[in-house]
């Protein structure tokens, strides 16, 4: 195999860890980690901010050029790097801690903190010794595709600016749009439509900026697929419940309260459709492990005999770009970790006992590694955005609770402790594939690995508490599970839990939704996707779907330009990125003045005869629609 040449060679002088990098990145990093936050608590999925970290970090080190003097390409780097780390853990924490608000605890801002930092840490440090068998053995096979297209940004540092201003641009359109729906009140953020024939079937959609750029970043096939699946639930199986149950007089478990008869199309799709979605993304999860069990073993292999070769001193005498952090780094953060968790109570709950905290500390140590190693290859192929971090958390807690269960630890400070097990677990191997993809892009521009690892956790230190304070004052002020705020991934968890622990989930629907992920992948679907899709609320999945579909025309106008599609493609993409964060920033602002008002904005009072609200909404989002596919045709 040729030798890889780096875009800086290896002897240069060029310094690559400053002060001014890791400040600059750990300040945008907060900024993208808290719109990740929000829109992961709405619609149950994270974006990658790879790329628009490393469009900013350019941008900003050249207007301060005349303050700081001239940076490099290294500086970007290590910019990005620090930043790119808090929506890694931004993914980890709204998977997970909303759980334990809907099971009545009140988790402080500081224990949410500690497990995103203990989570950081080992998704950093394990990947010392995996990043030799998976970033520069398998470079040509392995393309991860953000770490990449961001290595080329920074090579392409002097178009920096003027793609720099398409984030600004969608960060700033973004936040005014979401504020004149959430602060100013002038339209419904919601727009439904009965479908007659078909019983209690309804369409919908949340009109929103942050919504529609996730699914121009998907791309059209993604997000057809999501899209797909909630059309199952609410015009497939919902008219199906609403049919066979209209003359039953009793409700029908898990439901206690209403018969079916009674129930409104959100209640059917709350009591049933989410029992089936979460068998389908469970399923889906674990067959996504379960395909993933060669590279797993491969890369334990390969990170055993690398830690084998370090121990005989292997890494005395090697290039600037081939060093990583010592291997006893690694050892002695692992130890750190387990004493912290064994010796506070805190953090697994303040009753647990000596024993089941010392397990939970080898659960988390041993599901980490494992999913670390599979969360690396995954994102070196799919990219971070379709890396199955739910699956990875749904088999460790499936293993976790059937240790707790064979115990006798059942009840719901049990229940709690599987879930901060599971949340440690989910941001390391969430945290595994955001380094991963920095180190590629380092690999490929010939940044330092070390420091870049150093960056990661620093990146982790200073972004763990502020994300964690973000979600925490979203669920403080418009409540976990609420509509606001449905916390998606967090409540199947939850469910998964429960039904391991408590033995009351309604085995049946779980089943059915499983055998859709079954049915999907012998289709050759992506199952995940669709279970997802199956899962959220339809409304949800329909501005996802109006977005891709938007990529699937620019990118077809430009017919066989390559050069020219991939432009468009990129301008959209940092446009999308814009609208998630200035949306999520909106939202983080408006939860800030709830928490101290104890209200939500009021509005301007502006109130629309009949359906004209509505009317006016799909107005104002096909004109933001309109508005990116002009911005990024131009």
């Amino acid at each position: 195999m040729q030798e890889h040449k780096p875009y800086v060679p290896h002897d240069t002088s060029f310094k690559d860890f400053t002060l001014r990098s890791v400040i600059i990145g750990a300040i945008f990093g907060v900024i993208f980690g808290a719109g990740n936050a929000y829109i992961g608590l709405r619609a149950g999925l994270t974006i990658s901010t790879a790329i628009p970290l490393a469009v900013i970090s350019v941008a900003v080190f050249r207007a301060l050029t005349p303050v700081l003097g001239k940076s490099t390409i290294l500086d970007c780097n290590i910019a990005q790097t620090t930043g790119s780390a808090s929506s890694s853990l931004a993914s980890g924490i709204i998977f997970t801690i909303p759980a334990l608000f809907l099971w009545g605890f009140n988790p402080s801002i500081f224990k949410i903190g500690t497990l995103a930092l203990l989570g950081g840490i080992l998704g950093v440090l394990f990947m010392i010794p995996l990043r030799k068998a998976l970033i520069v053995k398998e470079h040509g096979v392995l393309p991860y595709p953000e770490g990449t297209a961001a290595a080329q940004v920074l090579i392409s540092a002097e178009e920096g600016g003027a793609k720099a201003k398409n984030v600004f641009l969608g960060l700033g359109v973004g936040a005014v749009f979401k504020s004149l729906i959430a602060i100013l009140k002038l339209w419904p953020e919601k727009i439904f439509l009965s479908i007659p024939v078909l019983k209690k079937a309804r369409l919908g959609m949340d009109p929103t900026p942050a919504l529609l750029g996730v699914g121009f970043i998907l791309g059209p096939r993604i997000a057809g697929i999501m899209v797909a699946g909630g059309l199952l639930s609410w015009i497939g199986i919902i008219p199906l419940i609403a049919y066979f149950g209209e003359n039953l007089n009793i409700p029908l478990f898990p439901e206690t309260g209403l018969p079916i008869a009674q129930m409104t199309p959100q209640e059917i799709w709350h009591k049933y459709i989410r029992v089936i979605g979460a068998g389908a993304v469970a399923v889906g999860g674990i067959i996504t492990v379960i395909k993933s069990l060669p590279t797993m073993f491969n890369a334990l292999k390969v990170g055993i005999k690398d830690f084998t070769l370090s121990r005989k001193g292997e890494q005395i005498k090697k290039k600037r770009t081939d060093t990583d952090l010592p291997i006893t780094v690694l050892g002695l953060g692992i130890l750190i970790v387990a004493v912290i968790i064994v010796l506070s109570p805190q953090i697994l709950g303040i009753q647990t006992s000596l024993i089941i905290r010392l397990i939970g500390a080898l659960c988390i140590i041993f599901f980490a590694f494992c999913f670390v190693t599979v969360s690396s290859r995954i994102v070196g192929l799919v990219g971070v955005t379709s890396n199955p971090t739910s699956g990875m958390t749904i088999v460790t807690l499936l293993g976790t609770s059937l240790v707790f269960l064979a115990l006798g630890w059942t009840d719901t400070l049990g229940m709690a402790a599987a879930l901060t097990v599971g949340t440690v677990v989910c941001i390391g191997s969430s945290i595994a594939g955001d380094i991963s993809q920095d180190l590629k892009a380092g690999y490929i521009i010939g940044a330092t690995p070390k420091r870049q690892q150093t960056s990661e956790l620093i990146g982790v230190l200073a972004s763990a508490f502020a994300i964690a304070w973000t979600v925490w004052l979203l669920g403080k002020s418009f409540t976990f599970g609420s509509e606001d705020l449905s916390a998606p991934q967090a409540t199947l968890m939850k469910t998964v839990i429960e039904g391991v622990l408590g033995g009351n989930l309604p085995w049946g629907l779980v089943m059915i939704g499983g055998s859709f992920a079954i049915v999907a992948e012998l289709l050759r679907v992506p199952s995940l996707p669709f279970d997802v899709g199956i899962y959220l609320p339809l409304s949800t999945m329909t501005p996802i779907f109006i977005g891709g579909f938007i990529r699937q025309i620019v990118e077809k106008a430009a017919g066989k330009n390559e050069e020219l599609k991939t432009k468009r493609k990129e301008k959209g993409i940092l446009l999308g990125s814009g609208f998630i964060a200035g949306e999520g920033i909106t939202m983080v602002g408006v939860a800030l003045y709830a928490y101290i008002t104890s209200k939500k904005p009021a509005g301007i009072g502006l109130v629309w005869p009949a359906n004209v609200g509505e009317l006016v909404s799909l107005a104002a989002f096909l004109v933001l629609a309109g508005y990116l596919i002009y911005k990024t045709i131009k």
